[in-house]
């Protein structure tokens, strides 16, 4: 029995053959004005060039699919390269973090600094000959029914070009654009106040007094480069939170759980998790730190909320040169009022609140994506395709690992039904302009 993509290629290629408005609509599209230009793309159109988007690309290569992969910054994965501070590594065992087809250099240590993990990338899609284009920032895609195909209309500067293709391929992630609460007075605060995707290092706050927004991996390890570049920090912890080692028992606290769940119950994991880490840390509620009553791994599957490793951060919060405050009321000039009526002097402020999805505000579609969240709507692992051709990858909340299989999937989907010598026929005799994937 057919796939649904299997009917849709015999219907579009029936347009192709023998619609006349549809061949009417496509020379339209190439005779556009040079400053928005159309473009046919044979294979699929990949939004995103960071790991997902080359997972994607690397796999469709592999089963020869070619693929277009539209950015938009100068450089694949973007988010590592331009928006991470300089002392992060990888907070998981390198194994956790490869992406499919090839792994990591032998003589990388097991938790790659943020340079080697670039270097990684940068050689994966040389490997793969995977070329984006740079600096294409889309800002509408929808599917067009009377046409059959996706329009991706993206820009470059001035220039508009729209992209039209069977199958789009959803690659821009959780973290696409950075999350800034609004705090009250912060426009009256007079001292730095940033968001960690523009945060580098410590060394700009060396001697300064700095309030922390935000308890999860990024918070604590800023917290920590602070304080090792002599700056004063404090930590907002507005919520509980689940602090774990990043390794016990001689093994990688996510290794060891991953082990575990093959044999036992994740509730049972779960304990002894948190045995293992009252052992080795101690009651962290003693310094503000409460954990949540669902365990670790219990509450990363049900919400997404991923639980602190720690590298350090702990001890300085126990030694008394990391403070911990509740959440704030309102900022006043150089000077932050909390919730428990108590108000400190601080010099900067760094927010450590994340980052959310982007796709409602650039995709149009039906309900594949939340408009609430910008995630899928089905579960994992279930929400990589949509309908009409349209895929996400890397909304897992699972990493890399999640990232791999929905690549897969999806490269495994689109070959089914790629036929290349019609899509090139087609484009061919439009005279329409091809991209160079």
């Amino acid at each position: 029995m057919h796939s649904w993509m299997d009917y849709c290629l015999r219907e579009l290629e029936g347009k192709q053959a023998h619609d006349l408005l549809f061949i009417e609509k496509m020379k339209n599209c190439s005779s556009q004005s040079s400053r928005e230009r159309c473009v046919w793309v044979p294979g699929p159109v990949i939004v995103g060039a960071g790991p997902s988007g080359l997972a994607t690309a690397a796999y469709l290569k592999e089963k020869g699919v070619p693929s277009l992969i539209l950015e938009r910054y100068n450089c694949i994965a973007s988010l590592w390269q331009l928006k991470t501070y300089d002392r992060l590594h990888l907070h998981l065992p390198k194994q956790f973090c490869e992406l499919p087809l090839m792994g990591f250099p032998c003589d990388f240590p097991t938790y790659p600094t943020k340079q080697q993990f670039i270097e990684y990338l940068e050689s994966y899609a040389e490997r793969f000959a995977i070329r984006p284009r740079f600096n294409e920032s889309v800002r509408h895609a929808e599917f067009d029914a009377s046409l059959g195909f996706w329009k991706v209309k993206s820009f470059n500067k001035e220039v508009a070009t729209e992209f039209v293709c069977r199958w789009l391929i959803v690659a821009t992630g959780e973290n696409a654009e950075a999350v800034v609460p609004q705090i009250e007075g912060m426009g009256d605060f007079g001292g730095t106040v940033k968001h960690t995707s523009l945060y580098k290092s410590g060394e700009e706050f060396r001697g300064k007094t700095v309030l922390v927004v935000g308890c999860g991996n990024s918070g604590m390890e800023v917290c920590l480069d602070l304080c090792n570049h002599n700056a004063t920090p404090s930590l907002v912890v507005r919520d509980t939170v689940h602090i774990l080692p990043r390794e016990m028992l001689g093994k990688s606290t996510f290794g060891l759980s991953m082990w575990l769940l093959k044999w036992l119950p994740i509730r049972f994991v779960d304990r002894f998790l948190l045995i293992v880490s009252w052992f080795m840390l101690g009651d962290t509620a003693r310094f503000g730190l409460d954990r949540p009553k669902l365990g670790p791994l219990q509450l990363k599957n049900l919400s997404g909320k991923t639980p602190v490793l720690d590298v350090g951060t702990l001890a300085k919060i126990k030694s008394g040169h990391i403070k911990v405050r509740p959440g704030i009321k309102r900022l006043k000039r150089y000077t932050v009022e909390f919730v428990d009526r108590r108000t400190e002097n601080f010099d900067a402020i760094i927010l450590a609140t994340g980052y959310k999805s982007n796709v409602p505000y650039w995709l149009k579609e039906g309900d594949m994506f939340s408009k609430k969240d910008g995630f899928p709507t089905k579960p994992f692992p279930n929400g990589w395709k949509g309908e009409n051709g349209l895929y996400a990858v890397g909304f897992t909340k699972r990493g890399l690992l999640g990232t791999s299989m929905d690549a897969k999937r999806i490269a495994e989907d689109i070959q089914r039904c790629w036929k290349a010598k019609h899509s090139t026929t087609f484009s061919l005799s439009l005279n329409v302009p091809q991209s160079n994937s």
